[in-house]
């Protein structure tokens, strides 16, 4: 049974505001909570660690493996529970509370490359970009102060448990990590740029990816060494592409530029 103090705690990590005061954050759903406990558990360790974690008996019988390492922070409850403190229309046996990585180091420089997401509103879109980022191998990501929260129940759903491997930091002007990066050119996605797939572009970088709607603030434009587009296919007739998809093409593109 979950108290009226925990649950209390726990709906009021549905809002961001709550999330940043604590440094904790909602994972729910089977595929996600395993995916958090084996990068908590794993050699890699992800620098994230359990506060809590409410499960129904079903779940704890199908995952003691998983469970094991993590057992004094485990309390029994019923779906009813669940969802009473959860986000999700329907609960899936499991809910954990985390809290955020300590971690302030900024990713290894090696080849390869940087994400910079400049405005992202839609956490749909900044889950899947953690997620293409995760796929390709990018060296980090990092958000601007007014990006969607890269912890937030939806990003994480969206995301299938990207965050967990990938390097993020929030908080980040350009300059902050044009300053700890100064080698690295600066890429941006315009309308305007020059073909991503005929272009002679450097082979490690940082990928600019701008708001859903108004693109890359005029005060980043004057930072980037590169603009780069997406050309519209024969016959094309959208107006633009999803950024999250645009992202996508982008990162697959420069990750296999020879």
């Amino acid at each position: 049974m979950i108290s009226a103090n925990q649950r209390t705690f726990i709906t009021s990590l549905h809002l961001k505001k709550y999330r940043q005061k604590y440094r904790n954050f909602l994972v729910e759903g089977e595929k996600m909570v395993g995916e958090l406990l084996k990068s908590i558990s794993g050699e890699s360790s992800s620098g994230f660690s359990m506060v809590a974690l409410y499960g129904t008996k079903r779940w704890a019988n199908e995952n003691s493996g998983l469970l094991d390492p993590f057992y004094a922070f485990f309390n029994e409850v019923e779906d009813d529970d669940l969802k009473k403190v959860g986000t999700l229309t329907t609960p899936h046996g499991v809910l954990a509370v985390v809290a955020l990585s300590e971690k302030t180091t900024q990713p290894t420089l090696k080849p390869g490359w940087l994400l910079y997401l400049d405005g992202l509103q839609d956490p749909g879109n900044l889950g899947t970009i953690l997620r293409i980022a995760d796929w390709f191998g990018v060296v980090g990501v990092f958000c601007s102060p007014d990006t969607t929260d890269a912890f937030g129940p939806k990003a994480i759903q969206a995301g299938m448990g990207a965050c967990f491997r990938v390097n993020i930091q929030e908080d980040c002007s350009l300059e902050e990590v044009m300053n700890k990066y100064p080698q690295l050119p600066v890429l941006g996605a315009v309308m305007e740029g020059a073909n991503v797939f005929s272009s002679e572009l450097p082979s490690s970088g940082i990928l600019v990816i701008g708001n859903e709607g108004k693109g890359i603030r005029a005060n980043q434009m004057q930072r980037l060494t590169h603009r780069i587009a997406i050309p519209p296919g024969p016959g094309g007739g959208a107006e633009s592409l999803n950024a999250a998809v645009a992202t996508g093409i982008l990162v697959a593109t420069l990750t296999n530029k020879k």
